[in-house]
C-alpha cells in the first residue's frame, strides 16, 4: 500500500478520535450536556439514512443491539424518535419526531460555528475548496461501495 495512503488513513483516523474528543471538552452548549455524543450520532444517523432500523444503527455505530435499544429508549423517552411499522412485524422503522429534528439542526449549529471558528485564522479557502474536493470524492467512493 502506498505509504501515502497508509499516512492518510492515519491523520483521519487521529482528527476522528481527537477532534471528537475535542469538540466534546470544548463546546459549551446545554445541548451537549443533556445529551451525550452517542445520542447526537444516533439522531444524525436516523437524519442522514431518514428512516432507518435499529440493527442498521447498530452497524453504523459499530456496536452491538443492546446498546442501541438503550439509547433509543432514552431518546424515546426524551420524545426525540419515534418508530413507524416496517414490512417486518419484528423490526420497526425509526423516525425523528420535530423535536428531535429541532435538536440535530442545533447540534449543527454549534458544532459549525464550533469548527468555523477553529479554523478560520488557519485553513485559507483554497485549503477548503481542496478538502471539499477530497472529501465529495471519498464519500462517493464509499457510497459506490455499499457504505
Amino acid at each position: 500500500m502506498d505509504k501515502r495512503i497508509k499516512e492518510a488513513v492515519s491523520l483521519f483516523e487521529e482528527v476522528l478520535i481527537y477532534g471528537t474528543e475535542r469538540v466534546i471538552r470544548s463546546v459549551d452548549d446545554p445541548l451537549w450536556r443533556e445529551y451525550s455524543p452517542e445520542q447526537i450520532q444516533v439522531l444524525k444517523l436516523i437524519h442522514k439514512e431518514g428512516e432507518v432500523t435499529s440493527g442498521r444503527l447498530a452497524v453504523l455505530q459499530g456496536v452491538h443491539k443492546s446498546a442501541i435499544s438503550n439509547r433509543l429508549k432514552k431518546l424515546k423517552e426524551k420524545e426525540l424518535v419515534d418508530t413507524k411499522p416496517s414490512g417486518d412485524k419484528r423490526e420497526k422503522i425509526l423516525v425523528l419526531t420535530q423535536l428531535g429534528e429541532s435538536v440535530i439542526k442545533r447540534s449543527d449549529e454549534v458544532l459549525h460555528e464550533y469548527i468555523g471558528k477553529l479554523m478560520s485564522n488557519q485553513v485559507d479557502d483554497q485549503e477548503i475548496d481542496q478538502f471539499l474536493v477530497m472529501f465529495r470524492k471519498i464519500s462517493k467512493i464509499m457510497k459506490m461501495n455499499g457504505v
